[in-house]
């Protein structure tokens, strides 16, 4: 695996879909919906805890111009993710 933040991978943003790439495989993913609400955010899990899943959700409170919300069902890592994301400043 190559070392980096999440700003030296490939950035590739569609209509409510965002993902990360390297040459290889996608890093992460998400689907949001135009009022900036996650619909589905995945980031592979050897990319963990490296920024990616904060890069994605800040990526689509970019595109949407809202600070949405993760739509249910949540998972209970995904209630982790986004209980840490509320606790850091932006």
């Amino acid at each position: 695996m190559q070392a980096g933040t999440p700003l030296s991978y490939q950035l590739e943003v569609d209509d409510g879909t965002i993902c990360f790439k390297n040459q290889n495989t996608t890093i992460g993913y998400c689907r949001y919906a135009s009022n900036g609400d996650i619909e589905y955010i995945y980031v592979q899990p050897m990319y963990r805890l490296m920024g990616f899943g904060k890069a994605l959700v800040d990526q689509a409170r970019i595109q949407t111009g809202q600070k949405g919300h993760p739509q249910e069902p949540i998972s209970p890592m995904g209630k982790r993710f986004f209980a840490a994301l509320e606790q850091r400043p932006s």
